[in-house]
């Protein structure tokens, strides 16, 4: 693949050489050797002939490896006719519950629908089990009157339908796992649950199995996204130091433990993680799964202060510019990148410097756009220039208001944290300060009250962390000290918010809390690349000569 010939800040758009081309490379890499994917048992009708190969698919369905198992479940349906429970394999690779909440495209939700009406077929005139059929009435509910039933109405229909299918067969691993799934994905496409119910069920039917079954990879994924979420994290580490080991050739598997390992604030777990990712990645000629591990990686590397291998990330492996193709984990994964890259570093120049949005498919993506506006905002304010403020503030209004029009309601949400946070600094730029300082808090409550989405590594920036700088900048460490120490109750060791906690507290007279801060920040982070770092050692070096002085 051709590289991007610029490297200035505005190349971070080009991370993408050519991605149309990358995603036609996909369509030609090997299938991935089945004893590095797990080990996994469906038990099925089909012929002694495909089962290694059916087996192999179902491994690779359950690491999302969704093109290469659709691939391998349309070669067994074309080796075995009568294997009706392949086509509902194929139908299963259409959809990915986790990735995108509002569902497949109307191509995806098509061919996904033909698979399964196939499935149907086959089931009718061939000899298949009564759990194979439940499989497939469970996901033709799914399926149906798609033009017509809300997507998550037919969400929670498919869910009944799998615990159905769990109930009748309570000691069928395959059933529960995709039970479990079908929780995940209704608590993904309905309005967020603070109890984390769906999910806390999920976990507690799979997590069991993993002592029985370690080395399924079902079972250690499941644990992973059922766990994903601040509250829940720590039940999910042995899992995700599991799953990698379980699923070797999976890039997807290597990448999933980097989840609860961002959620913990173990970074350099997360990096290597990453690093491993990319590379079976590019391996496989998977330029999503590469830009998704890219992603948290270039997360990771600037929560340790890493700034350039961060920078590198861009530079070292583009992949196209052309997204209309792309799934959701790419698109979100090439409009974070930058944003985040600036504005976790306190570059507000270079924020403002970011180039218009020009390639993101638009529409239901309208939330990519708006990463940049939001970035842009925010370094136009924090740089003087209002007058671009606010044109890109009227930016993130519009985009907002595409969202909720296509009824992409956690986006829209999003969109509207980012909009108040903007909002809010341009009032504070405006000497409008309790205003700006009641419209932070507001954001913050907003963003307290939202789910992260499964995707994502994290916010761009935390509105807490934003609200804790605009404290300490209206003179008032000590409610910066406390909204600091909140952050990092939700996030751990996070750069900004062990930073933030520091100089608040030595603002605000509270050595021994903003040497603890600053010494965590030190063991935390590689190298004096970052200003913030090397005033957090100078003030430690100070307090040690201090006491030692006494």
């Amino acid at each position: 693949m051709r590289r991007c010939s610029r490297l200035a800040l505005i190349g971070f758009f080009c991370f993408a050489v050519s991605f149309a081309a990358a995603q036609e490379e996909q369509h030609h890499h090997p299938a991935g050797d089945p004893g590095k994917l797990g080990t996994v048992n469906f038990a099925n009708s089909c012929s002694p002939a495909v089962q290694q190969q059916f087996t192999r698919a179902v491994a690779m369905l359950h690491s999302f490896w969704y093109d290469e198992a659709q691939r391998q479940f349309q070669a067994v349906a074309q080796a075995d006719p009568k294997c009706a429970i392949a086509s509902w394999g194929v139908a299963m690779t259409m959809w990915h519950p986790l990735w995108e909440p509002r569902g497949p495209n109307p191509p995806q939700m098509e061919s996904g629908q033909q698979a399964i009406q196939k499935a149907s077929a086959i089931a009718e005139k061939s000899k298949v089990t009564s759990r194979e059929a439940q499989f497939i009435k469970a996901l033709s509910i799914f399926y149906q009157d798609y033009q017509k039933v809300d997507h998550a109405d037919r969400v929670v229909a498919y869910e009944k339908q799998m615990e159905a299918l769990h109930d009748a067969n309570p000691d069928d691993t395959e059933a529960t796992v995709f039970y479990a799934l079908s929780l995940l994905g209704s608590a993904s496409s309905l309005p967020p649950d603070k109890t984390h119910s769906r999910q806390k069920k999920a976990g507690a039917l799979v997590e069991p199995i993993l002592k029985t079954q370690p080395s399924h990879p079902g079972v250690a994924h499941m644990v992973i996204h059922a766990y994903d979420y601040p509250d829940l994290a720590p039940k999910a580490l042995d899992a995700a130091r599991m799953y990698a080991k379980i699923a070797p050739e999976s890039a997807h598997a290597l990448h999933m433990p980097s989840h609860i390992f961002t959620r913990l604030g173990l970074w350099d777990e997360s990096i290597a993680s990453n690093l491993a990712s990319a590379e079976a990645a590019r391996k496989h000629n998977l330029p999503n799964d590469e830009l998704h591990a890219s992603d948290y990686l270039v997360f990771a590397y600037l929560q340790t202060g890493q700034d350039q291998l961060a920078r590198n990330v861009f530079h070292g492996n583009g992949l196209g510019n052309n997204l209309n193709g792309a799934q959701f984990q790419t698109i979100y994964s090439v409009a974070s990148m930058p944003a985040r890259y600036v504005l976790e570093r306190r570059q507000w120049a270079e924020a403002a410097a970011l180039p218009d949005p020009k390639d993101f498919p638009g529409g239901r993506y309208a939330w990519a756009d708006a990463s940049i506006y939001y970035a842009r905002a925010l370094g136009s304010v924090r740089t003087g220039n209002l007058q671009q403020a606010r044109r890109d503030i009227d930016k993130l209004a519009s985009a907002q208001q595409t969202l909720k029009d296509l009824k992409e309601d956690y986006w829209a949400g999003q969109v509207g944290i980012e909009n108040a946070i903007a909002s809010a600094w341009l009032q504070f730029a405006e000497g409008k300060k309790s205003e700006a300082l009641e419209q932070m808090r507001a954001a913050v409550t907003l963003d307290d009250a939202a789910d992260k989405h499964p995707v994502t590594p994290g916010s761009i920036l935390p509105p807490r962390d934003l609200l804790g700088q605009m404290l300490i900048e209206m003179n008032q460490p000590a409610d910066a000290v406390a909204e600091y120490e909140k952050l990092l109750a939700r996030e751990p060791n996070r750069f900004a918010a062990l930073y933030g906690l520091g100089r608040s507290a030595e603002l605000a007279g509270q050595s021994e809390k903003a040497r603890e801060a600053y010494a965590r920040l030190l063991t935390m982070t590689k190298g004096d690349e970052r200003a913030q770092v090397r005033e957090a050692r100078k003030f430690v070096n100070e307090e040690k000569k201090s006491a030692a002085g006494k």
